[in-house]
């Protein structure tokens, strides 16, 4: 009887979700012209870091204007820019300054969850639910 609880209560344990999303952290640099995104998985950014297009930032951490109905942020364009890496985190220019008193968001597509069926069997997540964190600044 012990070893079946035993076996029980280690199966749980073994299918329990243990991933954590990372923590991204973003702030402007360099008298507010830039901001750096830090807190990406090191995998990742080495990985897109090899394409020198910059297009694949674009579709990673793109960043984006501020409307100010809040509702119409879907809808926005990218602010054009250059991304690049230093000390481990993403770098992004724009080309044109940031206007001060502007609010200004990255937009993180969570792209390691929400891949699985039994994520959605689970309830760890909705059909149509967000796969992307909004990050103001």
């Amino acid at each position: 009887m012990k070893k079946l609880w035993f076996l029980l209560v280690f199966s749980c344990i073994g299918c329990s979700n243990t991933s954590k999303s990372p923590v991204i952290h973003i702030g402007k640099i360099d008298q507010e012209r830039s901001v750096k995104i830090s807190g990406l998985d090191v995998a990742v950014i080495q990985d897109i870091a090899r394409d020198s297009s910059g297009a694949n930032w674009q579709g990673l951490i793109p960043v984006y204007k501020m409307p100010v109905d809040t509702d119409m942020k879907n809808y926005q364009p990218m602010q054009p820019g250059t991304y690049h890496i230093a000390d481990g985190a993403v770098i992004f220019t724009p080309d044109t300054p940031f206007v001060s008193h502007q609010t200004y968001f990255v937009r993180y597509y969570k792209l390691d969850s929400g891949n699985k069926l039994t994520d959605f069997i689970g309830g760890h997540n909705r059909p149509g639910s967000l796969h992307y964190i909004d990050l103001t600044f």
